[in-house]
């Protein structure tokens, strides 16, 4: 937790530290813990001192020291001062507390036209992030992605909140993005909401903070904040039911279209959905778009670039994962087929036209 608190990675906006908010939430928590941390180092400060005061004044001074210092009993001043000053110091805790929650969670509006508003859903999955993208700007929108949360930058005088719809499909999940907003559960049965909005573009990295299983560790976040014009563009192709279309060239490749009937004939068409094929599993995450996400795996691996020759799989990341995912994530949910090497290279070439 603590490396959660202060860790930095390799850029400004890729650090994990709750000290740098770059959102409306995320400062509210902020002054909240910087605060709290005052409080409590002055109770420490004032404690050891006492404790350090009393161990020298009143150490044993050799063969002279005789008895016991004298022993004070029942002081009025020293009762009142011990149940005052804690009972003062949670009633200010209570109430900054308390302003804090008011701050932080705000209730979801309803859509309106011309808001700037995204609206989205978040389900939790063993070990993997799954992203329905519900309205935005009072349009509806309807499409599910994974793992990479895209939303806009918000700018002066148009702010651009996120408001996200919180669930779990499976066990008990933690949504967290320290630089964004505090740790909210995903649930069983329950549905929670939270929210943020920030004018710094860039990635923010985040982590499930709720152990989950055996890949708890490895279920990351990435959050893409972009600018408006590049938002509007990833959604007008995310809206897509693929692209580009079946008139790319990359498609006519032989190797290609045997990869496609491969997939459609095994059991990846049960988990995995391919908006416009008879891929429409829902228990996997949705790879319509897989070669527009930068990684594989919730994070843990780079994916290949979409512009990857196909004749050339050498060192393919995609290529490894489909092959075993195992050694890379161990106990994910997603089987080795033990497939052949030429069906296998196939089903990839054909994946990395999924852009």
């Amino acid at each position: 937790m603590i490396a959660l608190l202060l860790a930095n990675a390799d850029g400004p906006t890729q650090n994990l530290s709750i000290f740098d908010p770059a959102s409306p939430p995320a400062e509210s928590i902020r002054q909240l813990s910087v605060l709290v941390l005052a409080i409590t180092a002055f109770i420490f400060i004032a404690v050891e001192g006492i404790l350090i005061y009393s161990i020298v004044r009143f150490r044993r001074r050799g063969a002279t020291a005789t008895g016991e210092p004298p022993q004070v009993y029942g002081s009025k001043p020293i009762e009142i001062a011990w149940t005052a000053a804690p009972a003062l110091v949670v009633f200010v805790l209570v109430l900054v507390s308390a302003r804090t929650l008011w701050e932080v969670n705000v209730p979801p509006p309803q859509p309106r036209e011309r808001d700037n508003t995204l609206f989205a859903t978040v389900v939790g999955r063993q070990w993997w992030w799954e992203y329905t993208y519900d309205h935005y700007n009072g349009r509806a929108l309807g499409f599910t992605t994974a793992n990479e949360l895209h939303v806009p930058v918000s700018e002066e005088g148009i702010p651009r909140p996120v408001f996200l719809t919180l669930k779990s499909a499976d066990v008990c999940h933690s949504f967290w993005v320290p630089r964004l907003a505090g740790k909210t559960d995903l649930i069983p049965g329950r549905i929670n909401s939270m929210w943020f909005q920030t004018d710094r573009t860039g990635l923010y990295l985040g982590q499930c903070a709720e152990y989950c299983g055996t890949q708890h560790a490895n279920m990351l976040l990435r959050v893409y904040v972009d600018t408006p014009d590049k938002f509007e563009h990833w959604l007008e192709l995310q809206q897509k039911d693929r692209w580009p279309d079946k008139d790319d060239p990359r498609l006519r490749d032989e190797r290609v279209r045997a990869g496609e009937k491969a997939f459609l004939a095994q059991s990846c068409i049960n988990c995995h959905a391919v908006r416009g094929t008879p891929a429409k599993g829902t228990y996997a995450p949705d790879l319509t778009h897989l070669m527009s996400r930068r990684t594989l795996a919730s994070g843990m691996i780079p994916n290949d670039p979409d512009d990857r020759p196909l004749d050339d799989l050498k060192g393919s990341k995609l290529l490894e994962w489909v092959a075993d995912p195992q050694p890379i994530k161990p106990g994910c949910l997603m089987p080795s087929f033990g497939l052949g090497d030429r069906k296998r290279g196939d089903i990839v070439r054909y994946l990395l036209t999924l852009r």
